[in-house]
C-alpha cells in the first residue's frame, strides 16, 4: 500500500537539524529556517538540466500553438496556478496558453477539497475539458511524487501524444514513471516534518519561474533583460512600459508615452516603430516577418 510507504519518502522524513525548534526562541527559529532554505538552490541547480528538457518541451508547444498546462493539489497546485496567472500581464500572453489546474477545481486553491487528489480520473477528466491536445505540454506537480490526481492526469496525457514532465522532490517518485521527463529536485526533510509548502513548495516555485520565463524568452519576450510585451493593464504597468521604451530607445517621457498610445498601448511595437522611425502597421510588419524578435525586426529595417 502506498500508505505504508509514506514516511520512507524524503519529504516525510525528519529533520536532524531542527529536533529542538519548538524549544527555540523566535530569532533561533528564523536562522533555522534560513539556513534550510539556503539549501534549496543548491537543489536546483542539480537539476538543471532535467528543467532545461522540461523548456525545450514548453517552447515547442507554444511554436504549434500548444499550452503549457500545470497540475497538481493543494501546495503544488495552487503553485502552478500562480505561475499560470502571472503569464498574461507579463508576457501578455492570453489566459488560454499558460493553464493551472488543481485538483477540486478553482475553489479547491482558496479551501482544500478534501479527498480530490486521491482519484486519478480527475485528473483525467480536467484534461479533457481543456481538450489537450498532442501539442500541449503537461507538467504535473507533486513534492511527494505520488499524489493519484497527478498520476492519472500524466498517463492520459502520454496516451494521446501531449508531453509530459513531473516534478517532485523524492527520488524514484511515481509520477516520475508517467512522464516524458522527470524532475526529482532533492531538498531534504523539511523544517517541520512534512511540511512541503517550506524547502519543496519553494523549489518547485523556482522552478515553475524557470520553465515559464525561459519559454517566454526564447519566443522573444524580452529584449535584453526587460519586459518588452508587458501587458499595460493599468497606471503602473503603463509607466514601466514607458520606462522600458525610454531605456532601449532613448527618447524622452513625452515621446514614449505618445507612440505607447499610437502603438494602441503594445511596447514591442513602439519600440520598434521609434527605433525604425515608421508607422504602427510598418513596424508590426517587421515584428512578423522577425517572428516577434524585436532586435530582429529592428535589424530588418
Amino acid at each position: 500500500m502506498i500508505e505504508e510507504n509514506l514516511e520512507l519518502l524524503t519529504t516525510e522524513s525528519r529533520n536532524q537539524q531542527t529536533m529542538q525548534i519548538d524549544t527555540a526562541e523566535a530569532i533561533d527559529i528564523l536562522r533555522i529556517m534560513n539556513e534550510q532554505d539556503q539549501l534549496v538552490a543548491l537543489a536546483v541547480k542539480e537539476v538543471l538540466p532535467e528543467v532545461e528538457a522540461a523548456v525545450q518541451f514548453v517552447f515547442e508547444s507554444f511554436k504549434n500553438g500548444g499550452r503549457l498546462i500545470y497540475l497538481g493539489a493543494g501546495t503544488s497546485g495552487r503553485l502552478g496556478v500562480l505561475d499560470a496567472v502571472e503569464c498574461p500581464p507579463t508576457f501578455s500572453t492570453e489566459p488560454e496558453m499558460v493553464v493551472g489546474l488543481m485538483a477540486g477545481g478553482e475553489g479547491a486553491f482558496l479551501k482544500a477539497v478534501e479527498g480530490a487528489e486521491d482519484d486519478p480520473e480527475l485528473g483525467v477528466n480536467d484534461l479533457k475539458q481543456l481538450e489537450l491536445t498532442e501539442n500541449d505540454t503537461v507538467i504535473g506537480i507533486a513534492a511527494s511524487g505520488r499524489t493519484p490526481y497527478v498520476i492519472g492526469a500524466l498517463r492520459y496525457a502520454r496516451s494521446i501524444g501531449a508531453k509530459t514532465v513531473a516534478l517532485s522532490c523524492n527520488k524514484n517518485a511515481a509520477i516520475s514513471k508517467e512522464a516524458d521527463q522527470a524532475i526529482e529536485v532533492i531538498v531534504g526533510p523539511e523544517v517541520l516534518t512534512g511540511s512541503t509548502r517550506l524547502k519543496s513548495g519553494t523549489a518547485h516555485k523556482m522552478i515553475l519561474n524557470m520553465i515559464s520565463t525561459s519559454s517566454m524568452i526564447l519566443l522573444g519576450k524580452a529584449y535584453e533583460n526587460l519586459m518588452v510585451d508587458v501587458k499595460v493593464s493599468n497606471l503602473k504597468l503603463k509607466e514601466r512600459a514607458i520606462g522600458i521604451i525610454r531605456k532601449i530607445t532613448g527618447v524622452s517621457y513625452e515621446v514614449a508615452l505618445e507612440t505607447l498610445e499610437k502603438s494602441d498601448l503594445q511596447v514591442k511595437t513602439a519600440i520598434v516603430m521609434i527605433m525604425t522611425e515608421t508607422t504602427k502597421q510598418q513596424a508590426e510588419e517587421l515584428l512578423d516577418a522577425a517572428n516577434g524578435y524585436v532586435k530582429i525586426a529592428i535589424q530588418k529595417k
